[in-house]
């Protein structure tokens, strides 16, 4: 089995992991830290069959879990999952060129100030969704090839997309164009030819940005498109995160890495994967109690780490 994604929920008790198998698994997380945990703590409650495919990506907006799959996105009621009814309340598939084209969509990224979603994958373009109507209102054409990740700039309506063509290409929304362009396999300190050119994660925060996949994992200012810090690590990562004055990333090996944005590693702390996908961090003023870090990837196991320091315990799909 493979966990390729997570969110959680928006009380931030619950956390939702979706397989290979087109399965979503619903995990309490607040039943699962309880001190008088059992095994049965750490099994899903509840377990539903979503898309025909992979679930490649979920987000939760304050309602509902949306998750991605081949070529459409489908949304789901958290209330009615917790009570175990898992009926798709919609499915929405993005205008493709041809009819016969079923992309995949790895990529999906709310923009809370829009009431929007952002969708991108196997047809290179990112699609935005508005969710109050469900009509996709435009779609940004730049990568000549699959995309991987978005991420969004908080204090800007701007997006960032990393695909196969080794791009990181920046989006502002008011105007729907392609404001700013990274080939980041082009700058010697990042090139790795023999691992491609492929951008397989990135992150961001204010005027800054993580990335890495074929290239090295890299921090960069965007305003000046310069690499600052280059992590030294070989293997390839695929999901990378800022966490208060560190980054966190994940790839092949079955550690989280924590880095000091100098490039010094802080700590590598093993999980029960060989490869990780994913990484969730709960933050949810809400539950000040799940506040727990878990990574997912190439087994059945979510880990749950209750301080960033060590694997509290594993949580089986």
């Amino acid at each position: 089995m493979t966990i390729f994604s997570q969110s959680v929920s928006p009380c931030g008790k619950f956390l939702a992991a979706g397989n290979n198998y087109g399965r979503i698994a619903i995990f309490s997380l607040s039943a699962a830290l309880s001190s008088e945990a059992k095994e049965e703590s750490k099994k899903p409650m509840v377990t539903f069959h979503a898309h025909d495919g992979p679930v490649y990506s979920m987000v939760s907006t304050d309602r509902h879990l949306l998750s991605a799959g081949d070529g459409e996105v489908k949304g789901w009621l958290w209330a009615e999952i917790l009570k175990k009814g898992c009926k798709e309340l919609w499915r929405r598939q993005p205008p493709y060129r041809t009819s016969l084209e079923v992309p995949e969509i790895n990529a999906l990224l709310l923009v809370p100030k829009e009431n929007s979603l952002i969708l991108a994958g196997g047809d290179c373009q990112l699609h935005t969704m508005d969710l109050e109507t469900g009509t996709f209102t435009r779609a940004l054409r730049g990568h000549t090839d699959y995309i991987h990740c978005l991420a969004l700039r908080d204090r800007s309506p701007e997006v960032l997309s990393g695909g196969e063509d080794g791009a990181v290409r920046l989006w502002d929304l008011r105007i729907a164009k392609e404001v700013q362009t990274i080939e980041v396999y082009k700058h010697e300190e990042c090139s790795r030819p023999h691992n491609g050119r492929w951008i397989g994660c990135l992150a961001t925060d204010s005027d800054w940005m993580v990335c890495g996949g074929g290239p090295a994992l890299t921090l960069w200012h965007l305003r000046s498109s310069t690499p600052t810090t280059v992590f030294p690590i070989r293997a390839p990562q695929k999901h990378v995160t800022f966490y208060q004055d560190l980054i966190l990333s994940a790839g092949q090996g079955c550690c989280v890495n924590h880095w000091q944005l100098s490039g010094e590693l802080k700590a590598q702390v093993p999980g029960s994967s060989p490869g990780l996908l994913s990484l969730s961090l709960n933050q949810q003023p809400a539950a000040p109690e799940c506040k727990v870090l878990t990574a997912s990837g190439n087994s059945c196991r979510v880990d749950v780490f209750t301080n960033l320091g060590y694997r509290a315990f594993s949580m089986s799909f």
